[in-house]
């Protein structure tokens, strides 16, 4: 049974020079097209299940107008949601408003996820962000007197030309903010994104990981658990949309661009927004052997901090991890540990991940 959802709303009041999500710059003239083959989409696929998790991602979905933005929820309000149900919309703090508050705490949203990234002038600009420091802090402000206190807050580190007190300084103004949730993400310049175009030089590894040690010391020292490779939240506040994806779950993914697994197909849909709104929604699917599903369980369920349930293993797929792939190797080499039922990455090889979860792709450990 599926339970949780992802709606993708592709326009943007402007392109973030780091993105490579499907988007493209507002134009009122496609909302209302968009929006009605996104609720035809929804119509022919969903199976009136009872929602766990909903995420509304972009894109900016805040860069809706107001009539827009209520015409959204309006759509995604026909989603059944269980008792215990989160929430989550995208959004940008210079498109963020009292009135589109009020509409999410009326719609039932529970979470906020804002795309802040830094505090660094040099670095927004960079990026191509448009937000001040002090509208960050008076919106958030503005969201918890609204009750909506479950906020997400993006950091992108390893800037060209940041320092180690650059990072320091972001931190400390994040810890400020005092929300519960914080993602932070190394930049990777991505192809077809502006810095790639622009030939932009990513920075030295060593410094990208100094940084990555500098943010992980410093939030675990204010309470914040470390619970995915990119992810810290206090204690209860963990994004249980993204778990979703980490723990090999099924999702619908609706939206330009979007992607769903509802097994055994997982599927993407068109880039072309023209084809979206004409009603040609998928763009590929493919169908998920056994084996791709085991890798798929370890190379997602390794990013967490806890790693992967032995027990939980076997019940899915009827062998132990063991017999699959080559689990005592990697302990006696310290890649891996094993705790009680669980297998996971240690604290030190954290940064190297990468290197470890490929040991979980078949085809390479049985060469």
């Amino acid at each position: 049974m599926i339970k949780s959802v992802y709606i993708h709303i592709p326009f943007c009041n402007q392109i973030c020079t780091y993105c490579d999500f499907p988007k493209m710059v507002y134009q009122d003239k496609w909302i209302h097209s968009y929006l009605e083959a996104l609720n035809q989409e929804i119509k022919m696929n969903y199976q009136n299940e009872s929602f766990k998790t909903i995420y509304i991602g972009g894109g900016t979905p805040s860069a809706l107008s107001i009539n827009e933005f209520k015409h959204m929820l309006n759509i995604v309000d026909q989603f059944k949601k269980e008792k215990d149900y989160e929430y989550t919309i995208e959004c940008n703090i210079e498109s963020l408003t009292e009135e589109k508050i009020k509409y999410m705490k009326m719609y039932g949203v529970n979470r906020i996820s804002i795309g802040v990234q830094t505090f660094q002038e040099k670095n927004l600009e960079l990026l191509n962000r448009h937000h001040q420091k002090d509208q960050v802090f008076s919106m958030v402000k503005l969201l918890k007197q609204y009750g909506l206190t479950n906020i997400n807050i993006d950091l992108i580190y390893a800037l060209p030309n940041e320092t180690i007190d650059d990072v320091i300084s972001d931190i400390e103004a994040f810890l400020k903010l005092e929300i519960p949730h914080i993602s932070t993400y190394s930049l990777i310049i991505e192809p077809n994104t502006t810095l790639y175009i622009q030939k932009i030089q990513p920075i030295q590894e060593d410094l990208d990981e100094k940084m990555y040690r500098t943010i992980c010391n410093m939030l675990k020292k204010n309470g914040y658990h470390h619970y995915e490779i990119s992810n810290f939240s206090k204690p209860g506040y963990e994004s249980k949309h993204n778990l979703t994806y980490w723990n090999n779950e099924e999702y619908y993914g609706f939206g330009l661009g979007a992607s769903g697994y509802k097994h055994p197909i997982r599927y993407n849909n068109t880039k072309s927004l023209t084809n979206y709104c004409k009603g040609h929604f998928r763009l590929e699917q493919e169908v998920i052997t056994p084996q791709i599903q085991m890798e798929n369980e370890m190379i997602l369920g390794l990013r967490k901090r806890q790693g992967v349930s032995r027990s939980h293993f076997i019940k899915k797929y009827g062998v132990p991890i063991e017999s699959v792939f080559p689990i005592e190797r990697l302990i006696q080499q310290k890649q891996l540990k094993m705790q009680g039922d669980f297998i996971f990455i240690p604290e030190d090889k954290i940064y190297i991940s990468n290197d470890i979860l490929v040991e979980f792709i078949l085809e390479k450990t049985h060469s």
